[in-house]
């Protein structure tokens, strides 16, 4: 499995699109911050980073993707899953590997966003006076909510060889678990189910954990889910011994 992880963290840093893509989240959150004026800190009023973390999932729906899509589906495509199957590895080293090499793309091109917090701290009007806790607990949820959009990319591209069909398929799933069971709640005819609805969906439990409060029902919804994806990737890769 450690094997797998470097080799997937190598690849994708000897790849220009991936400095493109990581530049371009980190690019579109400064301007959502500091540029666009419904959005910027500057005419808030108050220090907080709510429109980082407001934003931030929406473009987690493309960047992880977008990280995750060459996985599985460019071993496919070059005819290297062949030979990599036929080395003492199991596919859960396989599966875990890639997953972890992925998430720690993503926990890496988060890391510069850590100067928001430093700039927002520092330009209070008393230093200081920002909700340590809350932006915290918001970086937690990103974090899970980049394993649960991750554990979905996986699977998209384990079902072929062509990375944008991947790439499509996994924006279209996480962007309904993200919100669509918001969207199916508001029916009027399901308004009964609504809470039920509500929770199953993502949105709900990753607001609870920007709040900066650590419900284990959130943490156990985050991990269950992308423990889900994982066996069922896991599935698929098994599927070729049948």
């Amino acid at each position: 499995m450690i094997s797998i992880f470097f080799k997937e963290l190598s690849a994708f840093f000897t790849s220009l699109v991936a400095y493109m893509t990581m530049a371009a989240f980190l690019l579109v959150t400064g301007l959502f911050l500091w540029v666009f004026p419904e959005s910027s800190i500057l005419d808030y009023g108050y220090a907080g980073l709510d429109s980082f973390f407001n934003i931030a999932p929406y473009l987690f729906i493309f960047l992880i993707p977008a990280i995750s899509m060459r996985s599985l589906a460019e071993e496919k495509k070059d005819g290297t899953f062949e030979l990599l199957a036929t080395r003492p590895l199991s596919d859960w080293d396989i599966v875990l590997g890639k997953f972890l090499a992925c998430l720690s793309i993503v926990i890496i091109t988060l890391i510069p966003t850590i100067i928001y917090y430093i700039s927002v701290y520092q330009l209070g009007i008393t230093q200081g006076n920002i909700d340590t806790g809350a932006v915290i607990g918001s970086y937690i949820g990103l974090i899970l909510l980049a394993s649960a959009f991750t554990a979905i990319g996986l699977f998209c591209s384990s079902l072929g060889k062509n990375q944008i069909i991947s790439f499509t398929l996994a924006v279209v799933l996480s962007y309904f678990s993200f919100s669509g069971f918001d969207s199916i709640s508001s029916i009027i005819s399901l308004q009964g189910m609504a809470s039920i609805l509500t929770a199953l969906g993502i949105n709900e439990h990753y607001q609870s954990l920007s709040r900066g409060v650590l419900d284990t029902r959130d943490l156990i919804y985050f991990l269950s889910f992308s423990a889900l994806f994982l066996v069922i990737t896991k599935t698929k890769l098994g599927s070729r011994k049948w």
